[in-house]
């Protein structure tokens, strides 16, 4: 069943996103590299029509790299531009130079800036991609029109302006299981979803696709989900009176050390995955 949430904020950002959209030369997406489809809002894909787009999967440093380069493949056959990322370990020059060279193939030749929309769901890393991109000569660039009071642009370079945008998530979740990927990865509020419910599911992936990291980092042999999170519990001293292992802060210390990668490279999706796709 869908998950229906959508709060009064979202609707007043897709509001503002589809009027700045013809103030920008380019919008640069930023979805989670280790669930690229369900971290992309098909509301933005409707909004951008004909504008010059590039879709970074960002935080690839986190996600397997089979599976990035599978995403890749498959999102460029769907005609898309499509780059992997990390904010937090490549090199700001990666990105720039993927922008200029998307400039030139579209002949951008203007008096100004370049300008780039910086959009996405919540906490994919939009913020750390635009500080990479920024750096220490971040300057601020005076209001422009279309721009509530308060946004304002950033200069990369003289080439080179960026404008941010608050995280946009599609009016609903269209299955459960989106609404697991996202609430894994920590796009989603906790309160959406139970924790124990989205540790239990994010157990079920890590099985399916890296189940020795389980092993390594929680001594978690079995393949039973519960006892997966019992093994979190003792390993890392988590227990409620009487000894009994504390299984609700466990599922909690799951999903962020998951969220921080401790448990390694891993990706929740692939791209044949049934309604990867959509």
């Amino acid at each position: 069943m869908p998950i229906q949430w959508f709060p009064g904020h979202m609707a007043k950002a897709k509001r503002q996103l589809a009027q700045r959209l013809p103030l920008v030369d380019l919008v640069l997406e930023v979805a989670d590299a280790r669930v690229p489809a369900a971290s992309r809002n098909p509301d933005l894909t409707a909004l951008l029509k004909d504008k010059k787009h590039l879709l970074l999967l960002n935080k690839s440093d986190l996600a397997d790299p089979v599976h990035t380069q599978a995403w890749l493949k498959a999102l460029g056959e769907q005609g898309l531009v499509v780059l992997d990322f990390s904010a937090r370990s490549d090199g700001r020059e990666k990105l720039l130079k993927y922008i200029r060279k998307l400039g030139a193939q579209a002949g951008w030749r203007r008096s100004g800036a370049v300008r780039v929309l910086v959009a996405g769901i919540p906490n994919v890393g939009k913020s750390a991609v635009i500080n990479r991109l920024v750096g220490r000569r971040s300057a601020k660039v005076g209001a422009r029109p279309g721009v509530t009071r308060g946004q304002q642009w950033l200069r990369v370079s003289a080439e080179l302006e960026l404008l941010d945008t608050p995280g946009l998530l599609p009016p609903k979740l269209v299955t459960e299981e989106v609404g697991f990927k996202l609430a894994a990865v920590g796009a989603i509020r906790p309160e959406v979803l139970p924790v124990e419910e989205v540790a239990l599911w994010l157990v079920e992936k890590i099985l399916k696709f890296k189940p020795e990291s389980l092993v390594e980092t929680y001594a978690a042999s079995t393949r039973e989900p519960l006892e997966v999170i019992g093994c979190v519990a003792r390993r890392r001293g988590l227990y409620l009176p009487g000894g009994r292992p504390d299984l609700e802060r466990a599922a909690a210390v799951l999903l962020h050390e998951f969220q921080e990668g401790k448990l390694g490279r891993i990706t929740l999706e692939v791209p044949d995955e049934k309604g990867a796709k959509e």
